[in-house]
Parts: structure tokens; sequence; C-alpha cells
């Protein structure tokens, strides 16, 4: 009988020892001992036990742990290669878990590209450059449009977003990388200053200004579909921005009658109109200049609606009676709106992302970037303001052995 109890207690001892054994086990489940991945790219770390609090942290170069995330999941991204160490740990209240690992970040198989690769979207408003800007042709629908517009911003050539609110968004085959203290990617347009000294010096001439939004890829699907935070420029805080700005524009209707003006430049002055939440109506004027439909042919609605932050209007008629415009350059964080030559004022920090409410965010880095025309104005035969967007450059991707230094692009060079 004593050595049938003893052999019961035996098994009892080793069921519960295994037990142990399998939850612990199970505690490691979603965690790898090291992992291999190229640099810019991201890694989810997904541990599967659930806990009180966690905490992930890193060896610095002093030996010493620095705080990464307090959430239970982590996405690492790197910009450089190296082996990084990282430390997950996870309180439950009783026995609690840590795991330490090595990452080592290669370079890339296939080198990236430093340029903008991908165009997700492309929905411009209404404007005179619309459907030649890429060009539109019989049968079009959105999706090749998009891909007309990723053959341009590809090869460098330029897009127009139309009037207030049309946009792009496109993307790089890889994470940017937001690096403390540098603007992190370079957006090219078509703005320049004026031949005149007295507008020049003020930085006047064609600028239309257009804003910049970014989104990392939390869910890591390829899709913009993340939140998306607006970098917020020079004018952002000031109060003649208006921010959470709406304007519908309405498709104009077959057969209606063009109301030309005196000069003879301005062919419909009641083309397209438009309503916004700010109790205001006007109209895109359609030109002789350009003669084409100027609401996109492949959207089929009777009407577009487009939302964000308006800055205020930076056009003056400098003859008085619309003959001579000029649009000035606001301080920086806009596209097309300083001339290419001036890389740095047309450069963009990570850092500068705010969310909804205006507070900054911190992002480790963007996978999408989205640019609208920020300006909501007519300026006689010259037309609406509309944002044209080129090629877009990663300036942490090196692209020839005469590089421009990193300290041209500190934040502090606004």
């Amino acid at each position: 009988m004593k050595k049938i109890i003893f052999y019961l207690i035996l098994a009892v001892t080793v069921l519960l020892s295994f037990s142990c054994q399998r939850e612990i086990e199970d505690v490691s489940l979603g965690l790898e001992d090291y992992y291999y991945l190229p640099r810019m790219k991201k890694l989810l770390l997904q541990p599967a036990y659930i806990g009180k609090s966690y905490s992930w942290t890193i060896k610095t170069a002093t030996n010493s742990d620095s705080i990464l995330s307090t959430n239970k999941d982590y996405i690492f991204l790197a910009a450089k290669e190296g082996t990084y160490h990282l430390t997950f740990h996870l309180e439950d209240g009783e026995r609690g878990f840590t795991h330490s690992f090595p990452i080592t970040v290669l370079h890339e198989e296939v080198e990236y590209s430093p340029y903008t690769a991908k165009v997700y979207e492309y929905y411009p408003a209404p404007g005179q450059f619309v459907n030649t800007m890429p060009l539109y042709e019989q049968g079009d629908d959105a999706k090749k449009m998009c891909q007309k517009a990723e053959e341009d911003l590809s090869n460098d050539a330029m897009i127009s977003l139309g009037a207030y609110g049309g946009y792009v968004t496109f993307g790089f085959d890889h994470t940017v990388i937001n690096i403390l203290g540098q603007k992190d990617f370079y957006i090219k347009g078509n703005s320049f200053y004026s031949d005149i000294p007295e507008y020049k010096e003020k930085k006047g001439g064609s600028a239309e200004p257009g804003i910049v939004m970014v989104s990392f890829d939390r869910n890591m699907n390829g899709r913009p579909d993340d939140e998306w935070f607006e970098l917020a420029g020079s004018e952002y805080y000031k109060p003649t921005t208006i921010k959470n700005y709406h304007i519908t524009y309405r498709k104009p209707v077959d057969g209606k009658k063009a109301i030309p003006d005196y000069s003879g430049n301005i062919t419909d002055k009641t083309y397209i109109s438009w309503t916004d939440n700010q109790d205001r109506t006007g109209f895109v004027e359609k030109n002789r200049f350009h003669t084409q439909n100027y609401y996109p042919e492949w959207i089929a609605a009777d009407s577009l609606t487009f939302r964000g932050s308006l800055l205020p209007d930076n056009g003056v008629d400098i003859s008085g009676f619309g003959s001579y415009y000029v649009l000035y350059a606001y301080d920086w964080g806009y596209v097309d709106n300083h001339p290419n030559s001036f890389k740095d004022l047309n450069s963009f920090d990570i850092d500068w992302a705010v969310d909804s409410l205006g507070h900054p965010v911190h992002l480790p880095g963007i996978d999408f970037i989205r640019v609208y025309t920020g300006v909501n104005q007519t300026c006689g035969w010259i037309g609406e303001t509309s944002t044209e967007v080129a090629r877009a450059q990663d300036l942490h991707i090196k692209t020839s052995p005469s590089v421009i230094p990193d300290s041209l692009f500190s934040t502090t060079n606004k």
C-alpha cells in the first residue's frame, strides 16, 4: 500500500512539474531568441502572455537600459546596421517574465530607392490642370489614374492636385526613419520667386502651398488606413489658419451657360461652384488657356468634399485690376512653397507631426505621405491656386558620393 501511495505522489509531482514547464514555455511563445531583418523594415514583436504591465528596453552604448515602450506589442525599426540587444519584461503580480534577445539589422539585399516608389491614392479637386497632369484618357478609372500618377512621380514628372483639398498619397519601398534633429524627406514642386527684386526679396512669386500629412503603418497591412498626422508648418499655430475646414465642389451641369468676364481670359466665372463650412460660396473659374473639363473625368459623383486645415490666402493683386498677382511663400513646412533649389525649405521633419487636437506626437518612422492643396483662392487669369507635386526623396538614403551635409537639414534650420 505504501508503495502505491509513493508512486501516486511521484506521478502527481511529475505532472505538476510538466504543467509548470509547459506554462513557462507558453509564456515565451511569440518571442524568438534572436532575429535578423533588413534596415528600415519593421519587426512586430508580440508576446503571447497577458500581464498587468510591460516594458521593452534596449542596451545603450554605455550598457545601460533605455525604455522603448510600455505597450504589450512593440514594432522594432532601425535605420543603421548592427546588433541591437532588447529585453522584454512582463509583470503579472506573481513571478513575472523576462526575455532578452538580439536583433541583427542587415543591409538590404536589393538597394532601396531614395525616391517615390508607390502612389496609393490620387484624388484631385477641380482645377485647370486636372485631367492633363496626369493625362486622362477615355475609359481610365481611379486605379488607372493612380497608376499614371505613380509613373509620373517615379519619373520626377509633375502632377496637379487641383484646388483646395485635392490630394495624392504616396510612399517609398521602405519605411522612412524619423532621425532626431534631422529633416527626413524632401518633396519637389514647381514654385518660383518673382524676377522683380522687391517681390523676390520677400519670397513672392508663384507659391501654391500644399499641406503634408504622414502615417505610420502600425497595423502593417501595407495600406494607408492607419491614423494620419499633419506636419505643423510655419502657419499651423497662427489664428489665420482654419482647422477642420470643409469644402464641397459640385460637378457642372451639362449644357450650363458659360459666363465670361470682361477681359476675355475667364471663359466661365461660375464654372464649378463650391460651398464651405465657413458660410462662404464661390467658383472654380474656367480660363481660355485650359479648355478641358476641370472636374476629374473618372469620378462619377456629382460632388466632391475635402477636409483639412485651410491656410490663409497668399496671393496679392499687385496691378489692382487682376492682371498681375504675386503669391508669397510661407516660411517653411509646405510643398510647392519655395523653389526646389532651396532644398532645406522643401524638406520635412517627421517630428513636426501633430494629432487632430494639435498635440505633438512621436512617430518612429512613416510609410505614407499625403499632400493636399492648402489654400482656397483664385487669382484672376492665373486661376485657382493648385499645389503641384513631383518626386519625393528620403534624405537618409545617400544618392551619390557628394552628399549634402546632414547639418543643413537640422530642425533648427527651419
